[in-house]
């Protein structure tokens, strides 16, 4: 039976922290020169309706690494992006590869690609959610810290990383608390949501208003850029409205311990985070860049072999 990853949700927490496991294993190895060609001749197609730095070279690498053979495909590529139905193209790459990874727009664009789809399905980034994002930042935060036993401050727009981080958090039974601007939440329903699995896990989820009270006591700060891709036209709208959410000095030393900093990436320097933090010793945003091939490597592990 196939397993799709398009959420956190969708895995046991046991299941996620041996991904977890297998992402550390594989990146000590990898620095040992250490190959391992898990998935000789395994195929993966890669749709990108939205470009991506991160996303496109650590599956691409990841695929080269464990012996497959990565297939990019942008919307110009397939006829997807000329009117062919999702269903229709989910039937016709099954016959072609072993799996589906898409970065695209609606989360209901994946759900039916994976419906459809025979072969597992691994979302890259969508509107709602971006769970591979969230395996590499766990595991970054597991590297430094030791342990899962942490709270997360996600500070700014409650979108699909702050969402992805509800269902993070809640699995790895790490505390968070989300700061948002009035209108700019996590949707209800997925906050609803994480709030059953953190029941299981002891975890716990608060959304505030103030960012100050977000981090109060945090082990890890984290922030994304205010205006995403496909909000661009609200770009000068939003820099008013998140004013008050910059990730600061200030902000770090309120957490009133030693914290890291984290941010998905790309960033805008003065913005969402100074250039103050972003460069500090407390900034560990390129270890987390890097744990996207060995996080990705993971999940294409588990759902592929």
């Amino acid at each position: 039976m196939k397993r799709d990853f398009l959420t956190l949700k969708d895995w046991t927490t046991d299941e996620l922290k041996e991904m977890i496991d297998t992402a550390i294993r594989l990146k000590k190895e990898n620095k040992n020169n250490v190959r391992h060609h898990l998935l000789e001749g395994k195929k993966l197609a890669m749709i990108f309706e939205k470009p991506s730095t991160r996303t496109r070279v650590s599956f691409e690498v990841g695929m080269y690494e464990l012996g497959g053979y990565p297939l990019y495909l942008s919307s110009n590529d397939i006829q997807l992006g000329r009117g062919e139905t999702v269903k229709d193209t989910a039937r016709t790459l099954s016959r072609f590869v072993d799996a589906i990874m898409i970065r695209t727009k609606g989360h209901d664009i994946i759900e039916e690609l994976a419906k459809f789809s025979t072969v597992p399905v691994i979302n890259g980034l969508t509107d709602d959610f971006h769970p591979c994002q969230v395996m590499a930042d766990v595991q970054t935060i597991f590297e430094h810290t030791g342990t899962y036993d942490v709270k997360v401050a996600f500070i700014g727009d409650g979108n699909n990383m702050a969402q992805s981080w509800l269902f993070g958090a809640a699995k790895f039974g790490m505390d968070i608390s989300v700061a948002s601007p009035e209108g700019y939440e996590c949707k209800p329903e997925i906050v609803a949501g994480a709030r059953e699995v953190a029941k299981e896990t002891g975890s716990t989820i608060e959304l505030v208003r103030k960012p100050i009270d977000a981090v109060k006591g945090a082990d890890i700060i984290i922030t994304d850029t205010w205006a995403s891709m496909g909000q661009e036209a609200e770009k000068e709208e939003r820099k008013k409205i998140f004013s008050g959410y910059q990730v600061d000095k200030a902000l770090m030393d309120a957490t009133g311990k030693k914290s890291y900093f984290m941010h998905c990436l790309p960033a805008y320097i003065g913005q969402e985070v100074t250039e103050e933090v972003y460069e500090s010793e407390a900034s560990i945003i390129w270890d987390e860049a890097e744990n996207r091939l060995h996080a990705q490597k993971a999940v294409m592990l588990k759902v592929m072999s």
